[in-house]
C-alpha cells in the first residue's frame, strides 16, 4: 500500500512537470500571436493596395463621411482627444457638462491620450452617452505616400497606415470590449486610397460638416457661432483635450440655443452616414 502511494505521488509530479513545461512553452507563442496576426494583416493590405497612386488629398476626399443621412433635427457632436506632449489635456468642465446635461457625443481618442488618462477613459467608455472612436495610434495624417499637412508627417505607406489604425483599434477593444467602427486621422486629412485602407479594416472614415473650433483655436464666441449654424444631420468637430481654449465654453453656450430650436444630440453610429 505504501509503495502504491509512492508510485502515485511520483506519477503526479511527472504529470505536473509535463503540464508546467507545456504551459511555459505556450506562453511565448500566445504572446506573439497578436503581433504575428498584425504583420500578416499588414502584408495582405500592402499587397492589395500595391501600385495605387492617390489623386486626392484633403478633408473631404472620396469616401469620407461628413453628414448623418437623415432629415431629422439631430446633430452629432464629435470631440477629438489627440494626445501627445501638448494634447494629453482634459477639458473637465466640458466633460462634466455633457454628462450632467446628458449630451451624447462621439469621442475620437488617440492611443497616447488613453495612456495619459486611463481612469477617465474607462469612465467615458462605460457611459452609454458616449461612443468611443479611433483617432489613431500616433495622430498621423492618413496617407499611403507619406504626404504631410500642417507640418505633420503622414503615414509613409499602406503598411504604416494599417499600424496607425489597427493598433489603436485593438487597444480600444482590449480596454472596452468593443472594436471601434469609426476612424478620424490626425489632422482629419486623407488621400482616397487611405480611406479604402480604413474601410478594409472595418472603419468608416469620419469627417465633419461644421468646423467647430478650428483645432481648439477659436474663442468661445466663435465656437458658439459655428455650432448654432447647425442643421439636420450636421457633424460638428471640436476638441476635448484643450481646457485652455474657448471650445468648452462655446459648446456650453450653444447647446441651450440648439435645444430651444428642437435639436437633439446623437452619436454618429445612431444614424447612417453619407
Amino acid at each position: 500500500m505504501k509503495q502504491g502511494g509512492i508510485m502515485a505521488r511520483s506519477m503526479f509530479w511527472k504529470v505536473f512537470l509535463v503540464v508546467l513545461v507545456l504551459l511555459l512553452t505556450a506562453v511565448p507563442a500566445l504572446a506573439s500571436e497578436p503581433a504575428t496576426a498584425l504583420d500578416s494583416l499588414k502584408q495582405q493590405l500592402t499587397a492589395r493596395f500595391s501600385g495605387r497612386k492617390p489623386l486626392q488629398w484633403g478633408e473631404t476626399v472620396r469616401g469620407v463621411r461628413t453628414r448623418l443621412d437623415t432629415g431629422e433635427k439631430v446633430v452629432a457632436l464629435t470631440l477629438d482627444a489627440c494626445g501627445g506632449t501638448r494634447g494629453n489635456g482634459v477639458d473637465a468642465r466640458l466633460v462634466d457638462f455633457l454628462v450632467r446635461e446628458r449630451i451624447a457625443a462621439t469621442l475620437f481618442v488617440n492611443a497616447r491620450w488613453i495612456d495619459a488618462n486611463p481612469e477617465l477613459f474607462r469612465r467615458l467608455s462605460a457611459n452609454p452617452l458616449f461612443e468611443i472612436a479611433n483617432h489613431g495610434m500616433w495622430h498621423k495624417p492618413a496617407s499611403i505616400s507619406g504626404r504631410s499637412v500642417y507640418g505633420i508627417q503622414g503615414t509613409k505607406d499602406a503598411g504604416e497606415l494599417v499600424e496607425e489604425i489597427e493598433r489603436n483599434a485593438r487597444k480600444i477593444e482590449a480596454l472596452t470590449g468593443k472594436r471601434p467602427k469609426l476612424y478620424r486621422s490626425g489632422t482629419a486629412y486623407y488621400d482616397e486610397v487611405a480611406v479604402e485602407v480604413s474601410n478594409a479594416l472595418g472603419h468608416e472614415v469620419a469627417g465633419f460638416s461644421i468646423l467647430g473650433d478650428a483645432g481648439a483655436t477659436y474663442s468661445a464666441a466663435q465656437v458658439k457661432a459655428a455650432l448654432v449654424k447647425a442643421g439636420p444631420g450636421d457633424i460638428v468637430i471640436c476638441h476635448m483635450n484643450h481646457p485652455e481654449s474657448g471650445t468648452g465654453a462655446g459648446i456650453m453656450a450653444a447647446v441651450p440655443e440648439l435645444r430651444r430650436r428642437g435639436f437633439r444630440f446623437v452619436r454618429m453610429s445612431d444614424y447612417p452616414l453619407k
